[in-house]
């Protein structure tokens, strides 16, 4: 397992992190076992929300770091902000109850890396930063950071915590993945395009991608005839995404790997700092991840697979 720094922690966050977004009480055990084998793989970081299973995800962290007794190993990145039924939540009473509330699910008196899960542009980011970093100085939260952010927004906000010596943003979490999204997945969510990848790469930011693997669009499940998916039919089916999958088919034969294990490969191996999320929920599953974690790419096969060049060098 690869890892990397984040700007604030004194621990390596492994490369591959955990997704948590069905871990419900009544399926602990197969969550833990999960965890265990995770762990055993080399991983430690493990990714959840408030919202996530109406706070059963993190209830869940919380019981498995405290029967385990290895809350110090791990590193938790956890989210709040997240906007309800009547529009955005960025604002200093909801990320005190969101943050209190996961702290008390999580059973632990610190988060190694909290974001915000949602943006609201009417707040401006210098306000934002100021919000998150009383929590910064008290000891609460080790790392701040951002998911469905645009880089303008992220660029802005540390911009203004330099001018004002405060911690600013150390990383970004939005969707990154070897297919391209046709319209968001749901309202408010950012996809990284090429002007943001071009300024994590200028400004080496690293980027947590969520759906990195494009919901299991290289698994050779899916074909343009198949639409059962209404979901991955509005944003990933595009002639352009075909045209992705049967490269990183070719590609997987020359490598010995699968498409699956190609498309993580090529969200692992950008021009600037990557973890991906992964929702491997099995043993064959977290072997594939892991395999594709290792598996290396030239600039010249990400831009082949990506379309962006004919030519593999």
């Amino acid at each position: 397992m690869e890892y990397i720094s984040v700007q604030g922690l004194d621990k390596k966050v492994s490369r591959l992190m955990k997704g948590s977004d069905y871990f419900y009480h009544e399926n602990y055990e197969k969550a833990a076992a999960n965890m265990d084998a995770f762990f055993a793989a080399g991983g430690n970081s493990v990714d959840s929300a408030h919202i996530y299973c109406g706070g059963q995800s993190e209830e869940v962290i919380g019981r498995y770091l405290k029967e385990r007794n290895n809350r110090d190993e791990w590193v938790i990145l956890t989210k709040g902000a997240h906007h309800d039924q009547h529009g955005p939540r960025v604002s200093r009473e909801a990320i005190k109850h969101d943050l209190t509330a996961s702290l008390s699910r999580l059973q632990t008196d610190y988060i190694d890396m909290y974001a915000l899960h949602r943006d609201d542009p009417n707040v401006p980011a210098g306000e934002v930063i100021e919000i998150l970093n009383e929590y910064v100085k008290n000891g609460t939260v080790r790392a701040i950071g951002v998911s469905n952010w645009t880089w303008e927004r992220i660029r802005d906000a540390n911009a203004y915590a330099a001018e004002k010596g405060l911690t600013g943003f150390s990383f970004s979490s939005p969707n990154l993945s070897l297919a391209k999204a046709n319209e968001p997945f749901w309202p408010g969510c950012v996809s990284a395009d090429e002007e943001t990848c071009q300024w994590h790469e200028a400004e080496q930011f690293p980027l947590f991608s969520w759906s990195s693997q494009a919901r299991g669009f290289f698994t050779g499940r899916f074909t343009p005839e198949n639409r059962d998916n209404a979901d991955l039919v509005r944003v990933f089916y595009s002639d352009a995404n075909w045209e992705r999958l049967e490269r990183a088919k070719r590609l997987a034969a020359e490598k010995n790997a699968t498409p699956i294990q190609i498309a993580l490969a090529y969200v692992l191996n950008q021009p600037f700092p990557t973890c991906a999320l992964i929702g491997a929920q099995s043993e064959e599953e977290l072997r594939s991840c892991d395999e594709g974690s290792r598996i290396k790419l030239t600039r010249e096969e990400l831009a082949w697979l990506d379309l962006s060049s004919d030519d593999r060098g």
